[in-house]
């Protein structure tokens, strides 16, 4: 019968412009709390820049759950897209979180390599972009994937150098607990760049 002939199933490409546009949000993220903590004024405004920044990225990630919902045919396994749209959102909502505790916890003055840890992670969102936007070019992709590893292993070792230094020269336990904390939450926010890196390498080598 007319019209009632078969047609072919919608394939959604526009999830790769979403993941590029997270990814350069994570930046902006990232990039705002360093600038934060090298130039501690106005803490309360800076802390609500990053806030918006993470705002956005909870549209983003509504935006990409929405057209999974509603898209038949995905360039990626429903699950890896699903997967690295949370790993991607863990990436800002821990940027932010750790923003928040400078004002929380009315932080005065930041204490020596708390900018070199967020400088380390800024670095590990820059490789994020770039492994995100290379994601179809699967040997330039991996390339970026090693750098965020990398960058998580020096942030590792970053952290523990700086909480070991904490336990030697504060006094107050209370001020031990609230940077012990700051310094975790940044740490995990570069753990979760890896993360996202795994997910790409496993999309690359399903598809290999």
């Amino acid at each position: 019968m007319p019209g009632l002939l078969p047609r072919p199933l919608p394939r959604e490409e526009g999830f790769f412009d979403l993941f590029r546009k997270q990814a350069e949000n994570i930046q902006l993220g990232a990039k705002a709390l360093t600038q934060m903590l090298e130039h501690y004024t106005g803490v309360p405004e800076q802390v609500q820049i990053v806030k918006a920044i993470e705002h956005e990225g909870d549209e983003i990630t509504h935006a990409i759950f929405t057209k999974l919902n509603q898209t038949f045919i995905t360039p990626l396994d429903r699950e890896d897209i699903h997967e690295l749209c949370s790993q991607l959102d863990d990436v800002i909502d821990l940027i932010d979180a750790a923003a928040s505790r400078f004002a929380l916890y009315r932080v005065d003055k930041v204490r020596p390599g708390t900018v070199e840890l967020t400088r380390v992670l800024l670095s590990a969102s820059i490789e994020v972009s770039a492994a995100i936007n290379t994601i179809e070019s699967p040997e330039a992709a991996l390339k970026h994937c090693i750098e965020i590893n990398r960058y998580e292993n020096e942030s590792d070792r970053l952290c523990r150098t700086l909480i070991a230094k904490l336990f030697d020269e504060e006094k107050d336990p209370v001020q031990i607990i609230k940077w012990k904390e700051i310094f975790e939450v940044i740490e995990t926010a570069v753990d979760k760049c890896e993360d996202v890196a795994n997910v790409i390498e496993g999309v690359i080598l399903k598809s290999a």
